[in-house]
């Protein structure tokens, strides 16, 4: 079965087969509506909107974006928006965020960190898609028995709650149980990497990092132009800050006053997404080892041009 026929019609008219990772504090609705106008999905965590009435904002905002640009050129690719679940004992705010995404009718739910057993219901009784991050097979297997729609596998060198398996033995292991959708994660910022995602078997591209250093993202210039300036040899894989193992940006860990080489364990049971709860990354940046490949800070919309020129370039190199 080829990608585009395994995916559901609303990922099928896409500009290129990305989905944009949803990234804490730094997915907002100005970087939504820009990469679904460039093309490519956008995302952002729903926790991101710091209380449920904003979230309800925030929805009405890019919807109204979306449809004007709809609208004023009925011809133009413009991709669906998703937004992330963290499915969490601590999220006091998962149902009442899964009610406002429903009274939207938001096309695509993200759900991450537990089997989305919560979230699949609902959201399913509009129409709406579920995907579930996973890191390993097993994860997989839970969130397949939940309903879910389709798969992200966040596999090694993926910024923010990675894991540790690599993307040729991740994917490779899930297409023998597995024909649905796949979407791919780690260390992805190039056109030739997306190409590379769904020569080994995935659907789409899960870009995190190369987003954060846009014009649009939410982060601070500091975080932006340390991406830029970053090499892989840079990130550090710790549960140090969230107590779930991730990336991080090495020169932020050294910036904070710690020892981005002795940092002690944190067990899962230090995971909170409670409301108000002071976010660790706020100072300490998440990053994907991908980093090394990054080096401005454009425009969205000139970063997925860029990214769809790479792509078509790395199809003819292969077609010779």
């Amino acid at each position: 079965m080829s990608p585009h026929d395994r995916l559901p019609p609303v990922l099928q008219s896409l500009r290129l087969p990305v989905v944009a990772a949803p990234m804490f504090i730094v997915s907002g609705p100005e970087l939504v509506i820009a990469q679904c106008l460039a093309g490519v999905v956008g995302s952002f965590p729903a926790l991101n909107a710091r209380a449920p009435d904003t979230l309800d904002g925030w929805l009405s905002r890019i919807e109204a974006a979306l449809a004007e640009a709809r609208a004023a050129d009925p011809a133009r690719v413009i991709a669906p928006f998703a937004v992330t679940q963290i499915v969490h004992a601590s999220n006091d705010r998962l149902a009442e965020d899964v009610a406002t995404c429903a009274a939207h009718r938001v096309p695509i739910v993200i759900t991450s960190l537990r089997a989305p057993d919560a979230v699949v219901g609902p959201v399913h009784a509009y129409g709406g898609l579920v995907f579930h991050d996973v890191t390993t097979v097993r994860h997989a297997e839970k969130a397949l028995e939940a309903g879910v729609d389709g798969l992200i596998l966040v596999c090694a060198g993926a910024g923010g709650h990675a894991g540790t398996l690599s993307p040729f033995a991740l994917v490779g292991e899930v297409r023998r149980f597995y024909d649905g959708p796949l979407i791919l994660s780690g260390a992805i910022t190039s056109g030739s990497a997306i190409l590379a995602a769904q020569a080994m078997g995935a659907d789409l591209a899960y870009m995190g990092t190369r987003f954060i250093a846009t014009e649009e993202a939410r982060a601070a210039p500091g975080y932006k132009g340390m991406i830029a300036d970053s090499a892989a040899a840079d990130i550090v894989y710790t549960p140090f800050f969230t107590g779930v193992p991730g990336n991080y940006l090495g020169p932020s860990i050294r910036a904070a006053g710690l020892d981005p080489a002795a940092l002690p364990d944190q067990g899962k049971d230090a995971m909170s997404f409670a409301s108000g709860r002071s976010k660790p990354w706020r100072d300490v940046w998440g990053a994907g080892q991908g980093v090394g490949t990054i080096a401005d800070v454009p425009p969205t919309a000139l970063l997925v041009a860029r990214l769809a020129e790479e792509y078509a370039a790395a199809r003819a190199r292969l077609a010779g």
